[in-house]
């Protein structure tokens, strides 16, 4: 006796699936971070390019004010911290979703051992553009 599969169980399953796939792909762009050395709440996403002359690193961080953003070198490493305000803040609408970060957030980029020098932060369409001359090593 065969059977008979209901297709209303196998969606559910689909769904419940792609659920899960969403909010493993958040947590993963903003990742909450629970550093000692910030009271940062969220991690911005980065992506980083490479030729023979630099690094290009790119930071999302979308209704960022260029004057909280600061950029610091540590040894091994590129640190950026700032903080993006709360849209809207004080002006009587009540908030019915958010998902998109707020607060204070950090993020720490390895650096490759070789000499570096950073240039002047852009800040274009919401990401913050940073060069990363690499330094001739015969000099």
């Amino acid at each position: 006796m065969s059977r008979r599969v209901d297709p209303t169980d196998w969606m559910w399953g689909q769904a419940c699936d792609l659920i899960e796939e969403a909010e493993r792909l958040h947590r993963r762009f903003f990742h909450l971070t629970a550093s000692d050395r910030t009271l940062a709440l969220w991690e911005p996403p980065v992506d980083m390019f490479e030729d023979d002359r630099e690094f290009v690193i790119v930071v999302a961080m979308p209704g960022v004010p260029a004057e909280r953003v600061h950029v610091t070198q540590e040894p091994g490493a590129l640190v950026i911290r700032g903080q993006r305000p709360l849209a809207f803040a004080g002006s009587g609408y009540a908030v019915r979703k958010l998902e998109i970060p707020y607060g204070a957030f950090e993020r720490r980029i390895p650096l490759p051992q070789a000499g570096l020098d950073v240039g002047p932060p852009e800040l274009t369409h919401g990401c913050l553009v940073l060069r990363l001359r690499k330094r001739d090593p015969d000099l």
